[in-house]
């Protein structure tokens, strides 16, 4: 009986403890899949404009942002953050303090800023004006020490979502951000709500919707075939076709040099990367070399003792 228990028991810890790593994998896919889609309304309908608090897609994307970097953060009490609270901020003022020419340190003197919250929130209005989260993120993640010291197991910032974070986050850098780093965003009370309804609707862009005024023109001009008495009465003109064809380049236009100043932007950190790689390469390479060469003077040294010691035997 007490070991059918012992089984049972067993069992059932077994499966909540799955149940727990589906729930953490799901939260994961969530938040990198709504942040894809923020990602891409963003770039199709801000390529061309500054952006502010005022736009509800930048709002949202900034929640989902810090819902990223707070996802299974550990601990909410800090004796080193100013109000006690432990926030992503945190994290991002240790782990991007070797970032050349950051705002680590400008945002730390804010006087209007204290909390931890408003820190981070102004940090990511900081770094999308200055077109480097991703490099602030890549850095970040780089310092693998700092992030574990951070974050538990199952994290987004511990996990390979987070390298497709840095990938998506380097398109942002074809919009031009501005910002004012006050007011009720910035005081740390509120917390972030992410508003899902403008993606479980985002298939219908601009594409479905063109098709769609294909269609309406296809049916209009049907109707038009069957219904002989109203011949000058079309629902859709040339003209309307026209502009409807013009907004669907532009929009396409839009998108596509988006894109280009994505990829050009990912050319430019891969090869900074592989700069870095080359360096340490051979750093290693040298660094071998000399461990090498160490160690077969230490083995030429351990011959010449061992054969003295067998001519004093």
């Amino acid at each position: 009986m007490a070991a059918s228990c012992i089984q049972a028991a067993m069992a059932l810890g077994l499966s909540s403890k799955k149940a727990s790593s589906r729930n953490i994998a799901v939260e994961r896919k969530n938040l990198i899949t709504v942040c894809r889609f923020s990602v891409k309304t963003l770039l199709e309908k801000y390529t061309a404009d500054p952006i502010d608090d005022s736009s509800e897609e930048f709002v949202n994307f900034a929640a989902i942002l810090e819902q990223i970097l707070s996802h299974r953060f550990k601990g909410p009490v800090s004796w080193f953050s100013s109000d006690g609270q432990r926030g992503f901020w945190d994290y991002i003022r240790l782990a991007c303090s070797k970032v050349p020419n950051n705002c680590v340190s400008s945002i730390e003197n804010m006087e209007n800023i204290s909390t931890s919250r408003a820190k981070g929130r102004a940090w990511i209005r900081v770094a999308l004006m200055e077109k480097r989260m991703s490099e602030y993120i890549s850095t970040a993640l780089r310092d693998t020490r700092t992030t574990r010291r951070f974050y538990d197991d199952g994290a987004i910032m511990l996990r390979e979502e987070s390298t497709v974070l840095t990938g998506m986050l380097i398109g942002l850098s074809a919009i031009d951000f501005s910002f004012c780093l006050k007011g009720e965003v910035m005081d740390g009370k509120t917390p972030v709500v992410i508003d899902y309804t403008p993606y479980l609707k985002f298939t219908q862009s601009y594409d479905y919707l063109s098709e769609e005024e294909e269609r309406g023109s296809v049916e209009s001009s049907t109707s038009e075939d069957s219904s002989p008495e109203h011949p000058y009465l079309p629902l859709v003109t040339d003209e309307d076709s026209w502009y409807n064809k013009w907004r669907k380049m532009e929009q396409k236009f839009r998108i596509v040099y988006a894109q280009k100043g994505y990829l050009e932007e990912l050319v430019r950190l891969r090869e900074s990367q592989l700069k870095d790689l080359e360096a340490e390469n051979k750093r290693l390479k040298m660094r071998l070399e000399e461990v090498t060469v160490q160690n077969q003077l230490e083995k030429r040294e351990l011959e010449g003792v061992i054969l003295e010691l067998q001519e004093q035997l």
